[in-house]
Order: C-alpha cells, then structure tokens, then sequence
C-alpha cells in the first residue's frame, strides 16, 4: 500500500534504533505487562510516536483499558486489507494529534519527576485551589516554607504563575497513587517486566 514497515525483534532493539515518526504496532508478549507500562518505557526512552496494539482475540476490557492508558487503537489480528486501511486512515487524521499529546505529556512528566517530595506535595495541594496558608496547615510547616517549596516547584517546572505549573500536572496524567497522595483532605474547598517474546514494528 505505499508505506514503510521496519520490523524489530524486541523493545530493546526499538530503543536503540527508535523510529522518528508513523506509528509503533505492538503485539505478542510485548504487551504482557500492560500498555500502560510499555507506554511508560517508551516514555523513558524519549520515544512518543503513537502506539496501537495487536493481539488475536483481545477482550473488550483489554482494548478499554488500552486507549485509557494512551493507545492510539487496537487490533484484532490477523490483520485484514479493509482493517488495516481503517487504521491507516485513523493515524493519518488522529497521529499527529495525538503525538503531540504524547510528547506533551512526557515532557511534563519529566520535569514533575525533578520535584522533591514535598515540592510535589506543594503542588497537589495548590493544584487543589488551596492557599500558601491552606497548605501550610495541611502540611503542618509554616507559610513562608511552603513559599520557599513552592518558588523551588516553580523554578524547576519552569513555570511562571501557578496556573502553568498546574497545567503540567494535568499534562503529565499522574496516577493518584496512596504514597504520593495528600495525607488528608484540604481546609479549602477543592477547585518493566521481563519480556521473553516481544514483536514490535513501526509503520510510517
């Protein structure tokens, strides 16, 4: 059909040589450990090209929980002509977009892992609508330390008002995770695994 397909053994391979635009099609025990986690190592690998699953008879919670986690589409394979010029169309209108999504959401997530504990906790707080005051009292410090965390928070996000730096929470999607949540609620109202077999290719 006109398009290029590089074909690699495993994600180690993919990593060494990654693609720098189309699409990844990811299938076998390449998606063993979620596509949430594959996402997160094609994240750490600065790779943020979109990625569509590929497996035989995949359940309907499988493909749910695979484009809440970031997948651009999911395949049931064998792959027919008709399907796989549907998933071309798709990427041609949704890749880009969803790209940038990507590279948007790695980027903030990068810079919220430069972030101390508490400097992050600052920022949970105030992505709550809570005041320097606010905070203060559910961290128990004082104010101008919560002010100290939250010019360090502001300057290692690069951001310039806290709108920005809220922002880049949104972007980066965090998990609430029970270790990295607040430890009670505001006084303000709220405003990889080992892989054994792994087929992965690039379609551009």
């Amino acid at each position: 059909m006109g398009h290029h397909a590089e074909v690699y053994s495993d994600l180690v391979e993919l990593v060494d040589r990654p693609p720098r635009s189309g699409v990844i099609i990811a299938s076998d025990d390449v998606l063993a450990g979620g596509i949430s986690g594959l996402l997160d190592d094609l994240a750490d690998a600065g790779i943020w090209i979109p990625l569509i699953a590929a497996r035989s008879d995949p359940q309907v919670g499988e493909v749910v929980q695979a484009i809440q986690a970031g997948a651009l589409d999911f395949l049931q394979l064998p792959l027919s002509a008709g399907e796989l010029r549907r998933v071309i169309a798709h990427v041609h209108s949704d890749a880009g977009r969803h790209a940038e999504a990507r590279r948007r959401l790695i980027e903030a997530r990068r810079r919220i892992g430069k972030l101390s504990r508490r400097e992050r906790e600052v920022l949970d707080w105030l992505s709550e609508g809570c005041s320097n005051k606010a905070i203060a009292r559910n961290l128990e410090i004082s104010p101008r330390t919560v002010e100290i965390h939250r010019a360090n928070m502001m300057d290692k996000l690069g951001a310039n008002h806290a709108a920005d730096a809220v922002r880049l929470r949104i972007e980066a999607s965090l998990r609430e995770q029970e270790e990295d949540a607040p430890a009670k609620k505001p006084d303000a109202p709220a405003a990889g695994a080992v892989i054994k077999k792994q087929a992965m290719i690039s379609v551009r």
